[in-house]
């Protein structure tokens, strides 16, 4: 008698410990599949040759893994309003853009490199410079006015001694900006533009004047940007971002045709061999920074320590 309560008193014990760890178990698979995920992480960007990276790895499916998204627009002026109207986490744009957000932003930071400009950032115009400066009338002059456009500007009228005064600023995005065309009756006209608008506007009658590469030159750089919270937030994310990048300019530079197929649509379908010449027009930073560059972006106070 004695025996069999035992053994029921085993048996009750052993179906607890059972109960026990089902629940256990339960709890914690209830656990994992209710623990957050990533939340989306946005990236501002618009068409230039130095954001091409973002738009190959986006195409071909690298970042979905990692639930980033790339939200194309036609300016930098609009990928910073984009950012600044919370429709995205992060923003491509240079050095200027960086200034001007810091601003209203004060934790704002760059976190990967993307390129240097090397005569992509350029000014065209229907007359040539000796033109421009004996000009009497006023000179059209179509720009993005809140952009890296208007250093680019500023820097070129002051070193052909151009004034001010004689120029009608006309604020456009690039793609408005592309369907500009030049009749031997046209005013006086100049655009500030970058790769690969530049093209389109060489077919409709432009000639360049002068770029970042030449002596009047600034220096012009791309970054990615976002707020200090924004990266701790998605910072895994920004990682992979990175090595996605990172892998994307490999494969532009080893099979540029393939890399050509995917992000043409983003670089106003300009041909294959079009493409291929505005590749001299940047340098890739995403993995090194010159000794000089780094002086140039201290001078500038722009911080690169925090960099991915």
């Amino acid at each position: 008698m004695v025996a069999g309560v035992e053994c029921r008193s085993n048996t009750n014990t052993r179906l607890k410990m059972k109960s026990s760890a089902f629940i256990i178990i339960f709890l914690l698979l209830l656990s994992a599949c209710s623990s957050p995920k990533n939340e989306q992480l946005k990236v501002s960007v618009n068409s230039w040759i130095g954001y091409s990276p973002l738009f190959y790895a986006y195409e071909k499916g690298w970042l979905k893994p990692y639930d980033i998204k790339v939200v194309n627009v036609v300016s930098l002026a609009e990928s910073l309003y984009v950012y600044e109207a919370n429709n995205a986490d992060a923003f491509t744009g240079t050095q200027f853009e960086y200034k001007v957000t810091k601003q209203n932003q004060p934790t704002l930071i760059p976190i990967m490199m993307l390129d240097k400009s090397y005569g992509a950032d350029m000014v065209m115009s229907n007359k040539n410079i000796e033109q421009l400066q004996s000009e009497s009338q006023p000179i059209n002059t179509y720009l993005e006015m809140n952009s890296i456009n208007s250093v680019v500007l500023k820097s070129f009228l002051d070193y052909y001694h151009i004034s001010e005064k004689n120029i009608n600023y006309v604020n456009q995005d690039q793609v408005k900006i592309s369907t500009l065309k030049i009749s031997p009756e046209s005013k006086p006209t100049m655009v500030v533009t970058y790769s690969p608008y530049d093209i389109i506007l060489q077919k409709n009658g432009f000639n360049t004047l002068a770029s970042t590469r030449d002596e009047f030159s600034i220096t012009v750089i791309d970054a990615l940007f976002t707020t200090q919270n924004k990266f701790t937030k998605h910072k895994s994310q920004f990682i992979a971002l990175k090595v996605q990048i990172d892998r994307a300019v490999e494969v532009l530079k080893n099979d540029p045709k393939e890399y050509y197929e995917y992000t043409k649509h983003y670089l106003q379908d300009i041909s294959y061999d079009e493409f291929m010449s505005i590749q001299n027009n940047i340098k890739w930073i995403n993995k090194e920074l010159s000794p000089n560059l780094k002086n140039m972006l201290d001078k500038e106070l722009f911080p690169i320590n925090g960099l991915i």
